[in-house]
């Protein structure tokens, strides 16, 4: 059969090259398990031969499915875009989806105007799924999904019950016991720790696991904590109050790299000395942080893009109707150790 070098490849084409049936075509097309071995491969070389490209308005009208997931953070634009930890999860979920041939749809969701357009956008059918980053207690885009007919799994745990809830979090109580059982291991015995914000679940949790690892009560210790924010800048101010209020602390774990940075800064304007003076560890092991401080810091690595590869993953299940066991994956942290401590 000769096809118009002007013409659109059709799926009756591709049947026709492959010399299959229509209807085998399409179930090659739409990943059916009911395909042959050799319908698979002839399908395939036909749609490479021909530059076949499926019709996704046509197909959603008979799946009705958008091919398309939305990726929603609950951070105003300056976080996003300042802070390389989203930068990771928005490069990690992109190359995820488009692994499974779904397109992203990146929705920024701070304002309550942007919380009502987010609503009026997930209700609207224009995607089949949702991975949200809501991290904040009484985030109103945590309470919008959840009255949306529409599949979604949670980066980390979102403040209210997890009943029937999905989500994939990564161990960070964990990590912050590994921390901070490394600083007392190396015989340090003043340890303060730099935390995020504490209306977010993760900083809480990084809180517990030094306050366990110490064997503290939350009198205890509340002078040897300061909140730095998750910003390089909140690190500096953080990490300069405990000068301050603990003097001769010997060691630091930041709930975060990118505070870490800032930590270090302000040590070295201190005339502190790292690692003989201050021992200093972080969290995320972030590539183009961890590496390029000043000593290069040790940190626990929680790996951003298994967990939003974990996600999709799981999101595509729910999308195929499978049975998911386990609605509730936690990752496992490790430490990796540098120069800083």
């Amino acid at each position: 059969m000769l096809v118009s070098n002007h013409a659109r490849p059709t799926l009756e084409d591709v049947a026709a090259r492959a010399g299959v049936s229509r209807a085998t075509a399409s179930r090659v097309l739409n990943a059916s398990p009911r395909v042959s071995p050799e319908a698979l491969e002839a399908v395939n070389a036909a749609v490479t031969a021909l530059g076949y490209q499926p019709n996704r308005a046509a197909r959603a009208l008979v799946t009705r499915r958008t091919g398309a997931v939305a990726v929603l953070f609950s951070e105003p634009e300056p976080k996003i875009f300042d802070d390389p930890h989203f930068a990771r999860l928005i490069r990690a979920g992109a190359r995820a989806l488009a692994d499974v041939d779904v397109q992203m749809v990146l929705m920024l969701v701070h304002s309550p105007d942007d919380q009502a357009r987010a609503h009026r956008f997930l209700a609207g059918g224009h995607v089949d799924g949702a991975l949200v980053f809501a991290p904040h207690r009484n985030d109103e885009l945590v309470s919008i999904v959840k009255k949306l007919p529409l599949p979604v799994v949670y980066a980390g745990k979102p403040w209210g019950s997890l009943r029937g809830m999905h989500l994939v979090d990564n161990d960070n109580e964990g990590g912050a016991v590994l921390a901070t059982e490394l600083l007392k291991s190396l015989g340090r015995k003043k340890i303060v720790h730099v935390s995020g914000p504490l209306d977010e679940l993760s900083a809480i949790d990084r809180l517990n696991g030094f306050k366990s690892a110490l064997s503290l009560d939350d009198k205890g210790v509340a002078r040897l904590v300061e909140d730095g924010g998750f910003t390089r800048e909140g690190g500096r101010k953080a990490m300069s109050s405990l000068l301050a209020r603990v003097p001769g602390l010997d060691a630091v774990f930041v709930a975060s790299d990118l505070m870490a940075a800032g930590a270090l800064e302000t040590l070295q304007e201190a005339g502190k000395r790292v690692p003989q003076d201050v021992a200093v560890v972080g969290f995320d092991d972030h590539v183009a942080i961890a590496e390029h401080t000043s000593p290069p810091l040790t940190s626990v690595r929680q790996d951003s893009d298994e967990q939003v590869a974990h996600m999709v993953e799981h999101l595509m299940r729910l999308l195929r109707d499978e049975t998911v066991k386990r609605k509730q994956q936690m990752l496992p942290t490790v430490l990796v150790r540098r120069e800083s401590a």
